[in-house]
């Protein structure tokens, strides 16, 4: 041991390190620690806890001074553990993660070979004659480039995200739908070298566009398709669109405008498959709770935004929102939830109001995204002709109900706009309760 440096300077080196150590070297730790703990037994729940972290402490002290080379003091040894295992765990984890979404991928091949075999060999045959296509352009890459300038269109996309691209004019048309399957049919096996968010997020967009081509192609009696294997097989489906909504939240957290073309084709790959009258049920019954997640997620990061600059990004976000509102099942608990966070908010206004306190100017501006959608939401689940007789909303409605004249009534003045929104969503819900009376 270095002059200086006693045995308690070495313990709480080993301590920092012990974690790293114990990976590399367990036998040499573990032998020392039953060594240690024998010569000590203390009983009670909370001082054996202690004991118990002072011991593994000691014998960890004791191991790592025991086996450090020549040359080294004990101190130096433990520090040069802390650097190296960790990074050694994090590229096994990494190597892990790979290996796990290549798995993932052959699993989705393998499911929608089971369920139309017809499907997948043509999709080979078409991505055999892409690969020569782009073998024939890759000779004369600006070509293809040239041929649209000379054409007078606009090579660029300078339409600013437009929302994701999923506004007022979705669902696609025939035309664009194709020109998806196209570019995604084209997507490569995942590189086991360096696989990334966007390769992940791609591949289960690439098999959820399958799912819906294969469905799409069987209603019109093109092929024949078994879907009953997607209930002999839920991991496949509930991992890939639990790649997908993580994809999206990632984008959502941390926006980039214009949006990415996977990430659009991911919104609307996710509208696709909750509206499909036969798919929707096998995805809800096994992700519903990561899509309760899911719009609890975009909830939040709406309200906690605090960017100058962020109505663009918040605006999407509604979109979205708005569209998982399509399917009856999410689009009750979705109002459930807005209301929820709509008169939380509105009784913390109404607090601040009555004691001349400071409110959070961001979140009051943000709130006015989440009364939009739930008016939309409400709107719509009023114009179609078969309420939910579950009375939407349920106990969240009585909830915001209860006190609300109370509430507009003393922030009209102050609050306009804000109140204005509550008004208007207590209308359409008691309007709701009028067609289901």
């Amino acid at each position: 041991m270095e002059p200086g440096r006693g045995p308690g300077g070495a313990a709480a080196a080993a301590a920092g390190a012990g974690k790293a150590f114990w990976s590399s070297s367990p036998g040499l730790v573990k032998s020392t620690f039953s060594t240690c703990i024998q010569r000590r037994e203390i009983k009670g729940g909370r001082e054996n806890q202690i004991s118990y972290l002072k011991i593994s402490k000691l014998a960890l002290a004791f191991a790592i001074i025991h086996s450090k080379p020549p040359g080294k003091s004990a101190r130096e040894y433990t520090e040069y553990l802390a650097r190296t295992v960790p990074e050694q765990d994090f590229g096994w984890k990494w190597k892990a993660e790979v290996l796990e979404a290549e798995v993932l991928r052959l699993r989705q091949e393998l499911l929608l070979n089971r369920i139309s075999p017809r499907f997948c060999l043509e999709n080979r045959k078409q991505d055999a004659s892409a690969e020569t296509v782009l073998g024939q352009e890759s000779i004369n890459p600006t070509s293809y480039s040239s041929q649209l300038e000379d054409s007078g269109c606009d090579v660029c996309n300078d339409s600013a995200f437009d929302s994701l691209g999923i506004a007022s004019d979705f669902p696609q048309s025939e035309h664009n739908t194709n020109t998806s399957k196209h570019w995604l049919e084209r997507v490569p096996p995942l590189d086991l070298y360096h696989t990334s968010k966007e390769q992940s997020v791609t591949a289960a967009v690439h098999f959820l566009q399958s799912l819906l081509e294969i469905r799409k192609l069987s209603e019109g009696e093109v092929l024949q398709a078994d879907f009953s294997e997607l209930e002999n097989d839920s991991f496949t489906i509930s991992n890939s669109v639990s790649q997908l909504l993580d994809g999206l939240t990632v984008f959502y957290n941390s926006p980039k405008f214009p949006a990415p073309s996977f990430l659009t084709e991911g919104v609307r790959v996710l509208i696709s498959l909750i509206t499909d009258p036969k798919l929707s049920n096998h995805v809800l019954k096994k992700c519903f709770k990561k899509m309760e997640e899911f719009k609890k997620n975009l909830i939040q990061i709406i309200l906690r935004n605090k960017s100058v600059n962020r109505f663009q990004a918040l605006d999407s976000v509604s979109q979205t929102l708005s569209l998982l509102g399509r399917n009856n099942i999410l689009r009750n608990s979705l109002i459930s939830l807005l209301l929820s966070e709509v008169r939380q908010f509105a009784e913390q206004l109404l607090q601040a109001h009555q004691v001349q306190s400071v409110y959070d100017i961001d979140q009051y501006e943000n709130i006015s995204f989440l009364c939009m959608i739930l008016e939309q939401l409400l709107q719509n689940e009023t114009e179609e002709s078969n309420v939910s007789s579950s009375d939407y909303g349920g106990e969240e409605k009585i909830k915001f109900l209860k006190n609300l004249d109370q509430i507009i009534l003393h922030l009209s003045d102050e609050f306009p706009l804000f109140s204005l929104y509550l008004w208007r969503v207590s209308v359409l819900l008691n309007s709701g309760q009028m067609q289901i009376d």
